[in-house]
């Protein structure tokens, strides 16, 4: 099933349009491999396929984003990454929320809406 997402996007800002099993629309353009995003940047081809594959490295830059909120998006389920992976966050003071993708997907579009300064790292795992 398809999900549309309808809201009232500020001009020019970053939003998330749609997504389903296999891929994310950022205003209408349709991703099929991880990615990060801010209202202001989409950062594509972040190299996870999985939570399983998270390294700290990836987190890294994630926490260069400089935004005091992380929505993880974390696959079809939501599962934490080990502690230690989220150091660079932590060291940061960055709020990190850990989610399904699709949640992170909504979350992300209403915290952007109100204006807040909020990171989303998506994981879109690659069929097996």
């Amino acid at each position: 099933p398809r999900m549309k997402l309808h809201s009232t996007v500020t001009a020019g800002l970053l939003a998330i349009t749609a997504y389903d099993a296999r891929h994310i629309a950022v205003n209408g353009r349709p991703l099929t491999r991880s990615f990060l995003l801010t209202p202001q940047r989409l950062i594509e081809d972040w190299p996870p396929d999985s939570i399983d594959s998270l390294t700290e490295a990836d987190l890294q830059a994630v926490a260069d984003l400089n935004c005091p909120i992380v929505l993880l998006g974390t696959g079809p389920r939501q599962r934490f990454p080990a502690p230690a992976l989220l150091r660079p966050l932590i060291h940061r003071r960055v709020g990190v929320e850990v989610m399904d993708t699709h949640a992170a997907c909504r979350t992300y579009n209403i915290l952007m809406a109100e204006g807040r300064d909020v990171a989303a790292a998506l994981i879109i795992e690659c069929a097996a």
